[in-house]
């Protein structure tokens, strides 16, 4: 697959040099990530493996994908949402004689044209963040499906929609549920999301949060940070939720908990992260503020119903860069973020360096864990796994480590009382 090494489209090669600054910046910033580069790098355990990748192409994306190829894999990659594709990485990859598929501002068409490009390679493993890509090779490249030993996950909506996949017998071959680690998405999901998503609005809309009535829609791990972000920048936090033992957690937080319906007559700003569409709809536009802005979080463009607010609306403007204005029949005004998509990474630049290094640090272990079983001949079934405990209390060291934070350790004592069933009162 030599020929095909270095292929790549982006926006614009001259903006490379700014991005191996940024990149070098994360490197600088992730350091778990780069001690597994450090210890893997000399015994290149991914030589011979071809990787096909779609997730977000920031800086923190980038560490990763040096760190696999480094580590000796082929590496063909794609951004998993058309507008969060950081356009000076994609430049520094391209320039690094890496394939990268991915710009910012891509159209749907161009977004799948990009996936089908990283299939060029004939991939051994896949990394997936939303499912875009795996489910691509198994409704129009069946034929690539006996060569793939696994796959990694990276996100909730992703993890979702591939149990469901292995559910209904579709899933064809084994992926490893990086989301679901516990280094993942008790640290990327919740503080991650939580200070990007405000990042993002702020840096799109420069309002003052204190005061404002925040409306944080799911209360997941994601909305969770969310709403402790806000909260701490003074915001009046309202959590819309459809679950109930999650709508208790959100009251018992001390948050105000409501239906959708209400929120929408006092919201200020609107936030969702549920990974369901048609959060926000016709009913509740019609008894917004006027002023209110509305933002998604979630994965998808789909929780925030924008064809309704079209209808209702007799003009839109882009008013800020990253902020539409929609001008309703009846004089009211609702601002939109990032076109519905998410807003951490279109108005922002994604999750801090610091948390992604946890989640890559997982990716690349999940991966290797593939190519480890392999080797040895051992097959999974195509279902969906979760992480070892063992890989996440691991990652969770190293970072305490990398961070200069000790902590104790269980005396031979404290861990026979532990495994004693005979021990009472």
């Amino acid at each position: 697959m030599d020929e095909l090494k270095g292929v790549y489209k982006v926006k614009d090669l001259k903006l490379a040099d700014e991005g191996l600054k940024q990149i070098s910046w994360a490197e600088s910033r992730m350091p778990v990530l780069m001690a597994l580069r450090e210890k893997y790098k000399k015994t290149k355990p991914f030589k011979g493996f071809r990787i096909a990748g779609c997730l977000h192409v920031t800086k923190e994306t980038a560490v990763l994908i040096k760190t696999f190829v480094e580590c000796g894999a082929e590496v063909s990659w794609s951004g998993c949402n058309p507008l969060s594709t950081q356009d000076t990485i994609a430049a520094a990859l391209a320039k690094q004689d890496i394939s990268i598929f991915a710009w910012n501002g891509m159209s749907v068409d161009e977004f799948y044209w990009a996936i089908e490009q990283t299939l060029h390679i004939k991939p051994n493993l896949t990394l997936d963040d939303g499912a875009d890509l795996i489910f691509t090779i198994h409704s129009k490249h069946p034929e690539l499906i006996p060569d793939i030993i696994g796959g990694t996950e990276e996100t909730t909506t992703g993890v979702k929609r591939l149990r469901a996949m292995a559910e209904a017998g579709a899933l064809k071959y084994p992926i490893i549920a990086v989301n679901d680690a516990e280094t993942k998405w008790d640290f990327d999901n919740v503080y991650g999301t939580g200070q990007s998503t405000l990042d993002g609005i702020l840096r799109a809309t420069s309002i003052l949060i204190a005061g404002k009535n925040v409306v944080v829609a799911g209360y997941g791990h994601c909305g969770k940070g969310v709403a402790m972000r806000a909260r701490g920048l003074g915001a009046n936090v309202i959590v819309t939720e459809v679950r109930p033992i999650a709508a208790l957690k959100a009251v018992l937080d001390g948050f105000t908990v409501m239906p959708m319906k209400e929120a929408a007559k006092i919201g200020d700003v609107f936030i969702t992260a549920t990974g369901v569409k048609d959060v926000i709809t016709e009913e509740h536009f019609k008894v917004m503020k006027d002023g209110a802005i509305v933002c998604n979080t979630g994965h998808y463009d789909v929780e925030i119903n924008l064809v309704h607010l079209k209808k209702m609306a007799k003009g839109v403007r882009e008013i800020r860069n990253h902020v539409e204005e929609y001008l309703l029949k009846d004089g009211r005004r609702i601002f939109v973020l990032a076109k519905g998509r998410l807003v951490n990474l279109v108005a922002a630049e994604g999750h801090p360096s610091e948390v992604m290094d946890m989640s890559f640090a997982n990716q690349f272990m999940a991966q290797l864990r593939l190519v480890e079983m392999f080797k040895k001949g051992k097959k999974l079934e195509p279902k969906v796994y979760d992480i070892p405990p063992e890989q996440d209390e691991e990652i969770a060291e190293l970072k305490l480590k990398t961070m200069g934070i000790k902590i104790d350790k269980l005396t031979n004592e404290q861990k026979k009382y532990i495994k004693d069933y005979s021990a009472g009162t």
